[in-house]
């Protein structure tokens, strides 16, 4: 794909949203935290219908090491691989107050050493929580990345690459939540609704898939 239509993708996606953001409850980078590591392998949608019960109790570190695994379990138990997220979540509070004062870190390397943390988590923290302008690819930014050709790769580190080589510098900070509301709402996995997609003249896909017949 040539820069000048990767631009324009990204204008229309911009057009359409010009302040995008994570659909996942939050009133602080810990909450954001918290909801992005119980969000793998599980709905935005589950996640806060469990936290808008669990955060007006327990929003810092503190409060919810206080409730212990056993009480953060209990609020979480609707969420997939709840007993593990639950241990990851205990674990993860300790760290915060022993060695950040109950605060999140704005460091990608002390992010990726908090339990259940990994780089895409860490991504979507340092962007949404403090203004970064990481890309973090899940599976739906990895599909819309590969089929509409804005930055193809063989596994999410090459997409993310690719993604941070290719995306101009002002779209950045966007970027993420544009791919994965597009991924989520219109590029879906199994049948991409082509026939209302914005930027179906410049994607690169090429079976686009007609409106279905009513």
């Amino acid at each position: 794909m040539n820069p000048k239509k990767r631009r324009a993708i990204f204008e229309t996606l911009q057009s359409l949203n010009p302040h995008p953001t994570t659909e996942l409850e939050h009133n602080s980078p810990f909450e954001l935290l918290i909801s992005v590591l119980l969000s793998a392998q599980a709905t935005d949608v589950s996640v806060n219908k469990a936290m808008r019960r669990m955060y007006p109790v327990a929003n810092t570190p503190a409060k919810v090491l206080a409730l212990g695994e056993d009480g953060v379990t209990e609020y979480i138990r609707t969420i997939g691989l709840y007993r593990t997220k639950a241990k990851n979540v205990i674990a993860t509070c300790r760290i915060l107050v022993e060695q950040y004062g109950g605060e999140v870190p704005d460091d990608r390397e002390a992010l990726e050493a908090l339990p259940g943390v990994g780089r895409k988590t860490a991504n979507v923290i340092l962007n949404t929580a403090f203004g970064h302008p990481t890309i973090a690819v899940d599976t739906h930014i990895f599909r819309v990345s590969n089929r509409t050709g804005v930055a193809p790769g063989k596994d999410v580190r090459a997409v993310e690459a690719a993604l941070e080589k290719f995306v101009p510098d002002e779209f950045k900070q966007d970027a993420h939540h544009w791919l994965i509301l597009h991924g989520r709402y219109v590029c879906k996995a199994r049948v991409p609704e082509c026939w209302h997609c914005a930027i179906e003249p410049l994607c690169e896909y090429r079976p686009k898939t007609p409106a279905p017949i009513e």
